[in-house]
């Protein structure tokens, strides 16, 4: 699991020994802000309502933040090895434009709750259409 922010920057030496990455974006988004999901549901909705935040970000991916590190440690992922699997794992794997963003940096899978599974799987086909 890629669940902190050294972790996407040295995805490169981990990807020596990993077949596969699995980025836990929830913790990562945790890291990435210094704050806890379960402390911000008290305040994050007021900072969406006064356009501080255009989504939650522990709802939606936070794309230019925490999908750039990412996307750093799906580079330094690959460039160590090729073939290694990519994906995420928690709620933003069920969430739509995250879904989208998943499959336009390359990942091979998302992992979300069940109830979430049909939006994940609808998302991933509208991505692949607007290719």
């Amino acid at each position: 699991m890629i669940e902190l922010t050294r972790a996407a920057l040295t995805a490169d030496a981990i990807a020596k020994e990993a077949e596969f990455f699995s980025f836990g974006t929830n913790d990562l988004t945790q890291t990435t802000y210094g704050l806890s999901c379960d402390d911000a549901g008290n305040f994050l909705p007021f900072y969406v309502d006064k356009g501080i935040y255009k989504k939650d970000p522990f709802v939606a991916l936070d794309q230019s933040g925490v999908g750039q590190l990412v996307k750093i440690g799906i580079e330094k992922g690959r460039s160590t090895r090729p073939d290694i699997k990519l994906g995420i794992c928690g709620e933003h794997g069920g969430e739509a434009t995250s879904v989208e963003f998943c499959h336009n940096v390359g990942m091979d899978y998302v992992s979300c709750s069940p109830f979430r599974v049909p939006i994940a799987r609808l998302a991933a086909a509208q991505a692949v259409l607007k290719e």
